[in-house]
C-alpha cells in the first residue's frame, strides 16, 4: 500500500498508529462540546470582559505552528476564521507524565490535523487576541498534506490557484483559500435575499420534476436516461417554466423554483452542464411589470449581498441600482452592425450572417438567425443592466403576441456584463397558437435544429383549461452569483463544478 503513497503520507499515517499504540482514538465519537467560534472570540474579547472568556473550548484545523521548547503558538481555523492558540507543555500536563505535550503534541500532530482545545482567552505582547490552552483532544488525524501556503504577518494568505487542484478538490481549496469560502457565504446571502423579496410579495415556493418525460420550457439539447421500471426514455429537465405554469392553471397565483437544471452542451467560462436557475411566474402581470420587478429584485439583492446595489467584476463597476435601459432587439441589431433586419426573411439574414462572418447552417430558421446575430455583434456591448425586448415571434414558442407590433412578442433578456442574466415573457396562453408554435418547432427539428422544442401535449392540454394572463422569468443564478462575488468564471461560483475524468497513473 505505502508503495503508491508519498513520503508524507506515509510518516502520518505511521503517526496514526502510534497514537493508536498509545491508546488514544483519533477519529473519536463526534460530540465535542464547542462553546466559541474564532470569530466570537475575536470580536467579543476586549480584555476588560476577561471572566467572561475564563472557560472557552474551541475545535479546528491546525493551520500553523510556531516551536519555542516548551510551549508553542499554533493556529486554528474553523468555520469563521482564525485563532492563535498558545500550548504550554505544563498546562497540558500538569503532573509527571508528559507524554501527551512531548511525544503526542510534539511528535504526532500535523498540519491539517482537527483538534479540540479548552482554555481560556487572553493578550498577547504583541496584542494578538488567543486562546492558552489548558488540554487539547485529537479529534481527527489528517493522512493527506494540505497544499503549502506561505504566510504573511500572521494573516495574509497566499492562495493556491491551479484550477485543476481547486475545481477537482474544492474541499482542499475551501481549508486554504479563505476567500473561497467568503464568495459562497455571498452566494447563500444572495439566494435567502431572493427568497424573502419573493415570500414577501406572497410568491409560493414551489418543487417540481426533475426527470421529465418531455425536455420542454427552453431550446436546449437534453441528457438522456432510461427508466427501468417503467421502460421508458426520461430526460434531465432543461428548465421548469410548462410545470410552474402548470400550476398557475390550477390556481397559485405566484409561484417560484430554484431548479437544477442539465443542458447537454459546451462547457466554458458561463456555462457548466448542470447549473441553477430561479423561475418565477405571475398570473394578471405582464413583461412591462415583470421589468419593474427585475430592478427591484436585483437592487434588493445586491444590497443584502454586498451591502451596496454596485459590485465590480474584471475591473468593471456594475451597478444595478434601478432603473434600467431599454432597447428592442432590432435596434440593437442595427446599431452595432449598421443593419436593419427587421423586415428580413430567413435566405437575407443568412446571407447578412455570412457576411458579418457569423457561422451559421441550414438548420437554423429565422429565429436563430436573429439570436446568432444579436450573441455575436451586440451581447457584448451591454455592461450595465439592460433590457433587451421586443423579440420576433420566430425567437419565442412560448411568449404572448406583442398588443401592438406585429411579428413581435412581448419578451426581454436581461443583459449584465455583455451576458444573458434573465429572460422573461408575457406568457402565452393561447392553446391554439401554442399548438402552432410547437409544430413550427418540430418542422425545425426535422431540419437537424437539436434545440428545438418537442411538442408537451400534457401541457397544451393544461392551457386548454385556461391559464390566466401570466408573467413568466427564469434567472441565470450562477451568473448573477458570477457578477456579485466578481468572479469571471462559472467554476468559481459552483462548489462542484463538471470536471473531465481525472487522469490516474497505471
Amino acid at each position: 500500500m505505502h508503495a503508491t503513497l508519498s513520503e508524507q503520507e506515509v510518516v502520518r499515517r505511521e503517526k496514526l498508529q502510534e497514537l493508536h499504540n498509545l491508546g488514544i482514538d483519533p477519529y473519536p465519537a463526534p460530540l465535542y462540546p464547542v462553546t466559541h467560534s474564532a470569530r466570537q472570540i475575536k470580536e467579543g474579547y476586549n480584555g476588560e470582559n476577561a471572566e467572561e472568556y475564563s472557560s472557552v473550548t474551541v475545535a479546528g484545523r491546525i493551520m500553523s505552528v510556531r516551536d519555542m521548547g516548551k510551549a508553542n503558538f499554533a493556529v486554528l481555523q474553523d468555520s469563521t476564521g482564525r485563532i492563535q492558540v498558545y500550548i504550554r507543555r505544563d498546562d497540558i500536563c500538569p503532573d509527571e507524565d508528559k507524554t501527551m505535550y512531548d511525544t503526542v503534541w510534539k511528535k504526532l500532530m500535523d498540519i491539517g490535523d482537527i483538534i479540540g482545545v479548552k482554555g481560556y482567552v487572553f493578550t498577547t505582547k504583541t496584542g494578538e487576541t488567543s486562546i492558552h490552552a489548558k488540554e487539547f483532544t485529537i479529534l481527527t488525524k489528517s493522512l493527506r498534506p494540505l497544499p503549502v501556503v506561505k504566510e504573511k504577518d500572521g494573516e495574509v494568505y497566499d492562495a493556491v490557484t491551479d484550477l485543476e487542484f481547486k475545481y477537482r478538490q474544492r474541499y482542499a481549496d475551501l481549508i486554504v483559500n479563505p476567500n473561497v469560502r467568503e464568495t459562497f457565504e455571498k452566494i447563500t446571502r444572495m439566494k435567502n435575499a431572493i427568497r424573502n423579496f419573493l415570500n414577501e410579495r406572497g410568491a409560493l415556493e414551489v418543487d417540481t420534476p426533475v426527470l421529465q418525460g418531455i425536455p420542454g420550457g427552453a431550446a436546449a439539447r437534453p441528457f438522456v436516461t432510461h427508466h427501468n421500471a417503467l421502460d421508458m426514455p426520461l430526460y434531465l429537465r432543461i428548465a421548469n417554466e410548462l410545470y410552474l405554469k402548470r400550476l398557475i392553471v390550477g390556481g397559485f397565483d405566484w409561484v417560484y423554483e430554484f431548479s437544477r437544471n442539465f443542458r447537454n452542451e459546451g462547457m466554458d467560462r458561463t456555462h457548466n452542464p448542470e447549473f441553477t436557475v430561479l423561475e418565477f411566474y405571475t398570473a394578471y402581470k405582464d413583461y412591462l411589470w415583470m421589468m419593474e420587478t427585475t430592478e427591484q429584485l436585483l437592487e434588493h439583492t445586491a444590497i443584502a449581498t454586498n451591502g451596496t446595489s454596485k459590485t465590480i467584476i474584471e475591473g468593471k463597476e456594475i451597478d444595478f441600482k434601478a432603473p434600467y435601459k431599454r432597447v428592442s432587439i432590432y435596434d440593437a441589431i442595427k446599431e452595432h452592425t449598421g443593419i436593419d433586419v427587421s423586415n428580413m426573411g430567413e435566405d437575407d439574414l443568412r446571407e447578412v450572417c455570412k457576411q458579418l462572418r457569423i457561422d451559421v447552417d441550414t438548420s437554423m430558421g429565422r429565429g436563430k438567425l436573429i439570436d446568432e446575430l444579436f450573441s455575436e455583434k451586440c451581447e457584448h456591448h451591454y455592461i450595465q443592466p439592460t433590457f433587451i425586448i421586443d423579440y420576433p415571434i420566430e425567437m419565442s414558442p412560448l411568449t404572448k403576441k406583442h398588443r401592438s407590433q406585429p411579428g413581435l412578442v412581448e419578451r426581454f433578456e436581461l443583459m449584465v456584463n455583455g451576458k444573458e442574466i434573465a429572460n422573461a415573457y408575457s406568457e402565452l396562453n393561447d392553446p391554439i397558437d401554442q399548438r402552432e408554435r410547437f409544430e413550427e418547432q418540430v418542422k425545425l427539428m426535422e431540419r437537424g435544429d437539436d434545440e428545438a422544442m418537442f411538442i408537451d401535449y400534457d401541457f397544451l392540454r393544461a392551457l386548454e383549461y385556461g391559464m390566466p394572463p401570466t408573467a413568466g422569468i427564469g434567472f441565470g443564478i450562477d451568473r448573477l452569483a458570477m457578477l456579485l462575488t466578481g468572479n469571471a468564471s462559472i467554476q468559481d461560483v459552483l462548489l462542484f463544478p463538471q470536471m473531465r475524468p481525472e487522469k490516474t497513473e497505471e
